[in-house]
């Protein structure tokens, strides 16, 4: 087994490493990450789910000029979600150095604020074609010391139409510099990019053998979908679920229906504002929402922990949208499971798109009807975060030594720029509300909400 070890980092970078649980390499860690760090431009293919961010970041951390005062590295990504997720990342591998900063840029979010930040300076961007083309249209980015371009989920922004804008970018940033390109799938026009953009890449396509991800798929053949997608997540009883439609409005329909039969419910689509988003997709993940109803804008960069179903409820347009939306399941080396229901009339349709599934009826499932998914933690929202200097540890000092919550009761605790969230579970959320509303955290008082 190949470690990060092997790659002779030094001692605080392994440690660091080791503290986030990265102990062995992944297949695309071990083909790009030595060939990043020799400067080549590359062109790699990897499966979602299969540890890229990894590979290109921690490389991209490892060469950066602390003395630098202009951005170094800008990370080209297709949607706001994977922005975020990639910024986090960067932000944990970058823990054992000091003062490195990384902005995201993105619609839906204050221009100005992102303007702020940048004048306060950054040393990686993190942003979508649009709104990274946008700040420099109006001046508000320096471009002239970029040393890395990374485009992540090439193929996606193909899809959306973004290759003009990748490509004016590109022409304003220097030549001098190493590109690399990671894609889920390789479109036949995604040369259009590569011939451009990379000098000499080296492509790193894994085998099957090596990027195959644990995911079981079973489709069940039903002419009654909301009966049926019942009927499968009381069979399976998952602990967090993700189910995908076609559109905003089937979104928002299931939801509902979902909810009305005691199901706590999560929904993401394109109509949400962005912090609404936001706050769906931390509730998703802590817990206290377990299942996610989404459009495709959750199929990609969306990187959460414990997702063990997956349902395709309305048949997916394309195959690597299939692909993209099994690979919430089955992440970092767990099983998963994925499914999709299926009427008569779909069938032809979906085995064009996989012809090897399985198809079943969905009369062979046994459900318990006692069965609902309901969060265990509910959460709560702080008018404070980095700006105003709070951390994890106050809100936690602060639950249990001066509201009395015991730390088990406590879940997950984010900290944005200006809100933190955190988890509590549901039999003491009355007591950690009101002792939050009426106490303070590291002497300040905050409001609270409880969403």
């Amino acid at each position: 087994m190949s470690t990060f070890q092997n790659l002779s980092l030094a001692n605080e970078v392994l440690e660091n490493l080791n503290s986030l649980g990265y102990t062995a390499l992944t297949p695309i860690q071990k083909a790009t990450i030595p060939l990043i760090l020799e400067g080549k431009d590359i062109i790699a293919q990897a499966k979602t789910g299969s540890g890229k961010t990894v590979a290109f970041a921690l490389p991209l951390i490892l060469k950066l000029d602390k003395d630098k005062h202009f951005p170094q590295a800008l990370i080209i990504t297709p949607t706001r979600e994977l922005c975020e997720q990639v910024a986090r990342e960067i932000q944990k591998l970058a823990r054992y150095k000091a003062d490195i900063k990384v902005v995201t840029l993105y619609g839906g979010t204050s221009l100005t604020k992102q303007v702020d930040s940048l004048e306060k300076g950054a040393d990686i961007l993190v942003g979508t074609p649009g709104r990274v083309l946008d700040h420099f249209s109006r001046e508000t980015i320096y471009l002239k010391e970029i040393k890395t371009l990374i485009l992540d989920e090439a193929d996606r922004m193909l899809e959306m139409g973004f290759a003009n804008d990748i490509l004016k970018l590109v022409s304003n940033i220097p030549k001098e510099r190493q590109s690399l390109l990671f894609s889920a799938t390789y479109p036949k026009n995604i040369n259009k990019l590569t011939s451009v953009i990379l000098r000499n890449p080296i492509e790193v396509k894994l085998k099957d053998n090596e990027t195959k991800l644990n995911i079981e798929e079973f489709v069940y053949r039903t002419e009654d979908k909301p009966k049926a997608l019942l009927t499968v997540l009381q069979h399976f009883q998952p602990s967090l679920a993700i189910l995908f439609c076609n559109t905003k409005d089937k979104t928002e329909e299931l939801s509902n229906w979902l909810y009305e039969k005691g199901f706590n419910v999560a929904t993401l689509n394109g109509n949400l504002e962005q912090y609404e988003r936001q706050e769906m997709l931390l509730q998703f993940a802590n817990g206290s929402l377990p299942l996610l109803v989404a459009t495709d804008l959750a199929s990609r960069g969306l990187d959460i922990d414990g997702v063990d179903l997956v349902i395709n409820y309305d048949i997916p347009m394309k195959k690597e949208i299939y692909t993209h939306r099994i690979g919430r399941t089955g992440r970092a080396n767990k099983r998963g499971l994925a499914i999709t229901l299926c009427k008569k009339h779909e069938l032809p349709k979906l085995l064009e798109l996989k012809p090897n599934l399985k198809v079943d009826s969905i009369d062979t499932l046994k459900p318990n009807k006692e069965f609902y998914m309901q969060g265990e933690v509910a959460t709560l929202c702080i008018d404070g975060g980095k700006k105003r200097k709070i951390r994890a540890g106050d809100i936690l000092g602060t639950l249990c030594k001066d509201i009395g919550i015991d730390g088990k009761d406590i879940g997950k605790i984010d900290i944005y720029t200006t809100h933190s969230y955190v988890a509590v579970d549901k039999s003491v959320i009355k007591k950690a509300f009101n002792g939050l509303k009426n106490g303070k955290i590291k002497g300040k008082r905050l409001r609270v909400w409880w969403l």
